[in-house]
């Protein structure tokens, strides 16, 4: 059987490292048309332990586990979701807020250049589009958050949603699930763009239910069923049911990209438990590893059936130092199940629910009895319930977790390993020990024919670059557009776009344009048009 040296291929990034040295491994390559990413963020092993705990049986997880992850990004050892998922997309670590473009520098192990910096890196997705497969996105956040942008976009700057959303739209996906829905309308965008139409130009069948998604059979379609994020699982299925769970979403998509025969690659993010974890609410944790289990158990159902389909998980990073300990030096052993659990039990609704309904100004006592079964909050509890919704989420979380003795070491996130699952065609298993995030990527690439590095070369040419190819190139750009011309012969290249305007006539690309605030970068099929 063919194998592929995971580690060896980065040693020259951290050969001046033992410690790194002394896990290099040869995983077997298990070959694939179809590839499954799914990415819980924020999920350490102590938030799945308390999962199952509370579920009181085994997690789907639990069958597919692989091996550990390392997560620090290319310069800090603890990782933010952009970098994280840059390495999880492209094979590239990359530093805070960067998504999908090299790191401005490359200084700890597996981290490495292909170029200067801030060059932007082919994704995963955009080499499986000109592989001719299927692709698709969902997260449970807005779709031009961190991660999920980290997959379509490229950008050295997270926040800038109207860059990611435009470029998101261009990538040619076939199926956009998530939230998100205000930020690609005017009223939401500083260029005042209405994306919204554009989708619907380029074909898209537009749903922003359940009930409306469960109608599609078939073409492109985007989901958009929140204006921001969606609902933390709890709540959907309380409050908010017609909006449809992962698990629902992840369904969906795989019946409508696996139509292709010549594969599919669909992105999955569980977002909120990262949400929940900065907020060190437990119960918002909880629901949605619930939701993200349930999503994976339906991923494998698909793998196994089809034998012919990688699925992949892992986490980005852990995010609110979780411990089941309830922050005591003595007496830990003698905690028992039911302390922890009866006042997890008690909640319907999550601490951002709750907060919410405080904000807008329900009563905050009545608010923790009725749906956190807390009955015996404290004057100064109580007095801690004011300000936005998110300082009163984060407050919440305080007075749950303390009744549940459990704690939290911090609201960011944290440095450890994480779990790696696993499945591979054949009921095999990665079992790669311990891996680096980039190889999340470098293995789906290899598993499914496709070569990263070559797909950044073919998508992001950049103007010295061209001009070396053809020669009396003269560039005259400003931050929307950028005018190559030669002979007679001019070409308007727009950010985020994945057209070309030739002599005043539309073009369609392989790729979108991308301007990184400094420099700009188009598909190398420029050249051949001139």
């Amino acid at each position: 059987m063919k194998k592929i040296t995971l580690f060896l291929l980065l040693l020259g990034a951290c050969s001046n490292n033992s410690i790194y040295n002394a896990i290099n491994k040869d995983t077997e390559l298990v070959k694939a048309k179809n590839a499954i990413l799914m990415i819980v963020d924020g999920q350490t092993v102590d938030i799945s332990n308390l999962t199952r705990w509370y579920l009181g049986k085994p997690l789907i997880a639990d069958q597919l586990e692989s091996g550990r992850v390392l997560t620090h990004n290319a310069d800090t050892p603890i990782a933010d979701s952009a970098p994280a998922a840059t390495a999880m997309a492209t094979g590239y670590k990359s530093t805070s807020p960067f998504i999908s473009v090299l790191p401005d520098k490359a200084t700890l192990p597996y981290a490495k250049m292909n170029g200067e910096p801030r060059r932007p890196i082919a994704t995963i997705i955009e080499a499986a589009r000109l592989a001719g497969k299927s692709i698709g996105v969902i997260s449970t956040s807005e779709t031009m958050h961190a991660t999920p942008a980290a997959f379509t976009s490229h950008y050295p700057n997270r926040k800038a949603y109207d860059d990611l959303s435009e470029q998101q739209l261009y990538q040619n996906l076939d199926v956009l699930f998530g939230g998100g829905y205000k930020f690609f309308t005017p009223a939401e965008r500083k260029d005042g763009k209405d994306l919204v139409a554009e989708f619907k130009r380029l074909g898209y069948q537009i749903v922003r239910t359940k009930k409306e998604m469960n109608k599609v059979t078939s073409g492109k379609v985007w989901g958009a069923f929140a204006e921001a994020d969606m609902a933390y699982d709890m709540d959907r299925q309380a409050v908010f049911p017609e909006q449809p769970s992962l698990e629902e979403m992840v369904a969906k998509a795989i019946a409508i990209l696996s139509k292709n025969k010549n594969g599919f690659v669909l992105m999955v993010e569980g977002s909120k438990v990262d949400w929940a974890g900065h907020a060190n609410e437990p119960i918002g944790m909880i629901s949605d590893s619930i939701a993200y289990d349930d999503a994976l158990r339906t991923a494998w159902k698909f793998a196994k059936k089809d034998n012919n389909t990688l699925l992949l998980s892992t986490t980005d990073h852990g995010t609110g130092g979780f411990r089941l300990d309830g922050d005591v030096d003595s007496g830990y052993d003698k905690i028992t199940l039911d302390e922890i659990l009866i006042p997890l039990k008690k909640a319907t609704r999550t601490g951002d629910y709750i907060a919410g309904l405080i904000a807008d100004g329900s009563n905050a006592s009545a608010m923790l009895a009725q749906y956190y079964g807390v009955t015996d909050a404290s004057s100064t509890e109580l007095a801690t319930l004011v300000g936005n919704k998110y300082k009163i989420a984060n407050e919440i979380g305080d007075i749950i977790s303390k009744r549940a003795r459990m704690s939290f070491t911090t609201h960011g996130h944290t440095s450890e390993d994480v779990p790696l699952y696993s499945y591979l065609p054949g009921n095999k298993r990665m079992s790669a020990g311990v891996i680096d995030n980039t190889d999340y990527a470098n293995y789906a690439a290899a598993s499914l024919g496709l070569n990263l590095d070559d797909t950044s070369k073919r998508l992001f040419m950049s103007v010295p670059e061209l001009q070396a190819k053809v020669a009396g190139i003269s560039a005259n750009a400003n931050d929307r557009t950028i005018t190559l011309t030669k002979d007679g012969t001019a070409i308007v290249l727009i950010r985020n776009k994945n057209t070309a305007i030739l002599n005043g006539k539309e073009q369609n690309l392989e790729g979108v344009v991308v301007y990184n605030g400094e420099n700009w970068y188009f598909p190398s099929e420029i050249a051949k048009l001139f």
